[in-house]
Formats: C-alpha cells, sequence, structure tokens
C-alpha cells in the first residue's frame, strides 16, 4: 500500500477568506500532499482543513501551514465560539497506510520539534503522542486557553513537550498528536420518528443511557451521581435525528476506531435493534471520507456470511460492501471520491492503469521504460492472479469442502501478493527515472560532481532494491502455488502450471534487473548482500517449481 497520512490542522480564523485561502495554498505548495477539505466557521471563527500525504509531504505541508497560519493571525485579537489554545489550535495525524502508528507518533514529534525550533510556538502533545497521561485529552490542555496560556506555562507541570516555556503573544500555542481515523456514519430508517432512531443511538452508544426506575425517574449513586447504562458498542458516539432532505430518520454515529467498531458491526446491530421495534433499515451513508481498510473488513464480512471466498479483487470487495451497507440509499457512494486511499495517487501516470494494448505498445517503442523490471513485476502479479483464481474454483465447489478454509486464505493472500506486485510494476519504472533525473544533476563544480554522484549511487540501489522486492514477494507466492497445485480443483491443475511458470519468469526476470543495476554501485558491502540474496532467492524457487511442475504434469497424465 502507498504511504498515506492524513492531517487535520484546526486554525484560528473562519472569517477573512483571505488568511484562510493564503493558509491553504502554502499547503498545497508543498509536494506530496493533497487538500481535500476546508471547512471555515464564522461563530467558531475556526477553520478545520484536511489534507493528505506522504511522510515527508505532511512533515513539509502542515509546516508550511503552520507557519503561514502564525504570520497571518494574531490571537491577541482573536475571539470566537470554539476553545482554542494558539493561531493553529491543534494539528492531529492519522496514519491511513504504508505507515505503521508508531512512525507516525514519531513523525509528529519530528514536526513538533520543527514548529518549536523555527518558528518559537510551544507545543504539546496528546492522544497517542502523548508523553503523559494528564495530556491525552484534548481538553486537558486546552483548559484555560490562549488567555491562561502565559499562566499555565510558568506552571512546571504544564511545560510545553517541545520549545520553551516561554508566552508567544501572537501565536500561543499548537498541541499536536496521532489520532485514529473517525469515521462519520449514518444509518437509514423506514420512520420519520426521530425518538426511535434516539432509542437505538442510546443503546448501541458506548456512554450508553440513563439508569431510571420504572417511574422514569434518574438512578443515583449513594453521592448524588447519575448511574449509567453501558451501551453495546466500544467506541462508538451517536445520536438520532430527523433528516427533512431525506424524510427519514437516522442514527448517526462517529466511530472514533474503526479497527475497534467497524461500520458493518454497528449497521448489523442497527438492524437488530431496528427490528425489534417494527422498523426497516433501508441503508446506510458515509460523511466525508472511510479508509479502504474498514470498506474491504464490511466487503469481506459479507462475503463470509454468504458462504463466498473473499479472495477476490479489491472492487469485487467494494461493490459487495456498497450494496450490503446500502451506502447508495440517500446519496451516490463514489469509491473513487469516498475512500481515502484513492484520494492520492502513488503515480501520475500509472502503467497499471493502462490497457494491456496500451502497455505492450508503450513497452514496445525506443523509451528504456517501462523495461524487464515492470515486465517481470507483471509476470509476478499474472501468477498471483492465477493462483487465486484457482483458489476460487476451488472453494465451495463439490468434492473439494474439507479444503474451503484453506483455499479462502490461499486466494486471500494471492490477492494481497497480485496488488503488491501491480504497486512494483509501476516502482520499477519510477526507479528508473529517478536514477535519470540524477545524472541530468548539474556537474560544473566540484561539489556539484559530489552530490550528483552520491544522487545515482543511492538511486541505483533503490532501482536495485525494486526488482529484489518482486523476487522476494514472488517466491512468497510459490508457496500458494505450491497448495492449490496440491489440493485446488483438478480441473484447473495447469491453471497452476502456468502461475509457476510466470513466478518463474519474474523472479528470473527481477533477477536480471537487480544484477544490471549492481553493476554501477560503488558499494561493495551492498553489491555483496544484493548478490547473496539474489542467489538464495533463485536456488529456492527452482526447487519450488520444479516440485510444482512434477505434480501438475503427473496430475495431468493421470486424467
Amino acid at each position: 500500500m502507498p504511504e498515506i497520512i492524513e492531517c487535520v490542522p484546526n486554525f484560528s480564523e473562519g472569517r477573512d477568506m483571505n488568511v484562510i485561502k493564503a493558509i491553504t495554498d502554502a499547503i498545497e505548495a508543498v509536494d506530496g500532499v493533497k487538500l481535500l477539505d476546508v471547512d471555515p466557521g464564522a461563530d467558531t471563527n475556526r477553520t478545520v482543513v484536511t489534507f493528505i500525504g506522504t511522510r515527508q509531504g505532511i512533515l513539509d505541508g502542515a509546516y508550511a501551514g503552520i507557519a503561514k497560519a502564525a504570520e497571518l493571525i494574531d490571537m491577541r485579537k482573536h475571539s470566537g465560539a470554539h476553545a482554542r489554545l494558539g493561531a493553529t489550535d491543534v494539528c492531529p495525524l492519522v496514519p491511513i497506510s504504508g505507515i505503521s502508528e508508531e512512525e507516525c507518533i514519531q513523525l509528529s514529534y519530528e514536526l513538533a520539534r520543527k514548529v518549536a525550533d523555527g518558528l518559537n510556538i510551544p507545543v504539546y502533545m496528546y492522544e497517542k503522542s502523548a508523553r503523559r497521561e494528564e495530556r491525552r485529552n484534548l481538553a486537558n490542555i486546552r483548559a484555560g486557553e490562549y488567555e491562561g496560556l502565559a499562566d499555565k506555562l510558568k506552571d512546571p507541570n504544564w511545560q510545553p513537550d517541545f520549545g520553551k516555556a516561554e508566552f508567544n503573544e501572537r501565536s500561543g500555542a499548537t498541541v499536536m498528536g496521532v489520532r485514529e481515523f473517525l469515521i462519520a456514519y449514518n444509518v437509514n430508517l423506514n420512520t420519520t420518528d426521530r425518538k426511535l432512531a434516539s432509542d437505538i443511538a442510546l443503546t448501541i452508544r458506548e456512554k450508553g443511557r440513563l439508569k431510571r426506575d420504572k417511574a422514569g425517574n434518574i438512578l443515583r449513586d449513594d453521592n448524588g451521581v447519575a448511574l449509567r447504562q453501558p451501551g453495546l458498542l466500544k467506541e462508538t458516539k451517536a445520536v438520532g435525528w430527523y433528516i427533512d432532505e431525506y424524510k427519514m430518520a437516522q442514527v448517526s454515529i462517529n466511530l472514533t476506531n474503526y479497527k475497534i467498531t467497524p461500520p458493518h458491526v454497528v449497521f448489523e446491530e442497527i438492524r437488530k435493534l431496528a427490528n425489534r421495534k417494527g422498523l426497516r433499515v433501508t441503508g446506510s451513508e458515509i460523511v466525508g471520507l472511510i479508509p479502504l481498510e474498514a470498506i474491504l473488513m464490511a466487503g469481506r464480512y459479507y462475503l463470509k456470511t454468504q458462504g463466498k471466498s473473499q479472495g477476490v479483487p479489491e472492487e469485487s470487495i467494494i461493490r459487495t460492501a456498497i450494496q450490503s451497507l446500502g451506502l447508495n440509499d440517500v446519496s451516490e457512494f463514489d469509491p473513487q471520491k469516498k475512500i481515502i486511499e484513492y484520494q492520492f495517487r502513488e503515480f501520475e501516470t500509472s502503467l497499471v492503469e493502462m490497457t494491456a494494448r496500451e502497455f505492450a505498445d508503450e513497452t514496445s517503442t525506443d523509451s528504456p521504460a517501462p523495461g524487464g523490471g515492470s515486465v517481470a513485476a507483471l509476470c509476478g502479479s499474472l501468477a498471483a492472479s492465477l493462483t487465486a483464481m484457482v483458489a476460487n474454483l476451488t472453494h465451495g465447489k463439490k468434492g473439494y469442502e474439507r479444503h474451503n478454509k484453506k483455499m479462502n486464505e490461499v486466494a486471500v493472500q494471492a490477492q494481497n501478493l497480485k496488488d503488491e506486485l501491480l504497486r512494483l510494476m509501476d516502482l520499477d519504472t519510477a526507479a528508473f527515472n529517478q536514477v535519470m533525473d540524477c545524472f541530468r544533476l548539474p556537474r560544473k563544480t566540484d561539489e556539484d560532481k559530489a552530490k550528483r554522484n552520491a544522487a545515482i549511487q543511492e538511486a541505483t540501489k533503490n532501482a536495485a532494491n525494486v526488482p529484489l522486492q518482486v523476487m522476494e514477494t514472488s517466491l512468497k507466492l510459490l508457496e500458494l502455488t505450491e497448495i492449490v497445485a496440491k489440493y485446488g480443483n483438478v480441473n484447473s491443475i495447469s491453471d497452476a502450471g502456468v502461475a509457476a511458470l510466470s513466478a518463474d519468469t519474474a523472479i528470473n526476470g527481477a533477477g536480471l534487473n537487480v544484477l544490471i543495476n549492481l553493476a554501477g554501485i560503488d558499494d561493495r558491502e551492498f553489491v555483496a548482500s544484493m548478490k547473496s540474496k539474489v542467489d538464495s532467492i533463485r536456488k529456492e524457487s527452482k526447487r519450488q517449481i520444479r516440485r510444482i511442475l512434477n505434480r501438475v504434469e503427473k496430475t495431468i497424465a493421470e486424467m
């Protein structure tokens, strides 16, 4: 998966559109980011900006936005309905794909240090980046707001996590940290009665409802504190409301950690509760964006309940999720617009998006890329496709029921490897182009020449690493291909054989591309290590392919 992080800075300006545009322009000017949303509020005098990007893009983009806010927003003149601590009040980071939570936390520290040192703005860390438990909650850090910040900074218990404990009158302070992705999700009911929706919301939300006696009076403990009945679902906030535009009531939900409670779990729970009330869930809607993982979780869940293999292409899983959750009930759910990963493409011109003829034609020209490396990766992806196909042609078939679980697992893993090899197909060409770009760097002075040579060496190492990844991924695939050759539908045994041969081409073809790049690398230790890995993968793959083909040919001969 490509490396994608979401950043949602909240700036203390919601009325002056010139200031807001200057901030968002500064963010958009950075390479490796894409602006998704700008939501200004006049009453709150606050603007929430949402953008996504790579690790470096987020670091540079967030800093650019915070720097521009520090330049244009004077907190001494600020007033608004929303609590705030500084010109950039809070700047959360959300790992989406291709980066771990811990890596994202380290990125938040790097950004905080850069802001504190470069802009002289004190920074507090919250949520998963908090360095003290009492700072995990944003409300605790914000207590006293900008007006109380000068005194707060004098308190030894409230020294900033980054920067000096000095009051910056103009910019105040900023809060940063990593949090989970919040999914805004509404479930539609075939009623206009808001109270029915509210009752369901109280039942599912984590906070639950107040306990009452038979007369409807609130029950309290010995200290007079109201007692609560916990809700059914963790990390879930919910209310019931009526939407005049749709002429229906909805249960409106915020899922604060979809990995604990994903949308399909909420949908099914509400469906059960609605049925008990004589209601019917007609569908649901995603407000804003949703991570790919969350929609795939739903699609796989419904495929499993249908007794179908989950090892199908991503597009099919998404289609199942959309149909099962009724995501087109009140408004269109366009995956290209609603899935956050689809908003940020790793490559502007993707080989993967070409037709077979377009790719063949492009490869056949006098341009050196795409070349053998991309073709090797494509062969690997086709091997994975065939492996998944045999698994899916086995899953659910009469006489093969005992292998259903195994075939489902193989199909899912093969689909993942297919997608990774397709990504490497583009990466190989991108790596070659990067090497060519380095050769075009200036070389007028000795310093220029040194920088150019260092850049060429680094880019060439990367160009060797990509086909090595193709080899490693294709070797993993052979383990799956051997399983389908052994336990799969015998009517598709020849497809398992073609998969093994295609993987063989991928491994040996990619190996040649590793070796040709090693010829231009001066680091002898790196070269020796890479050659050893290539030899090891070739030997292991040769043994596996021989076993697979022997089995395939024997099975065909006995048919």
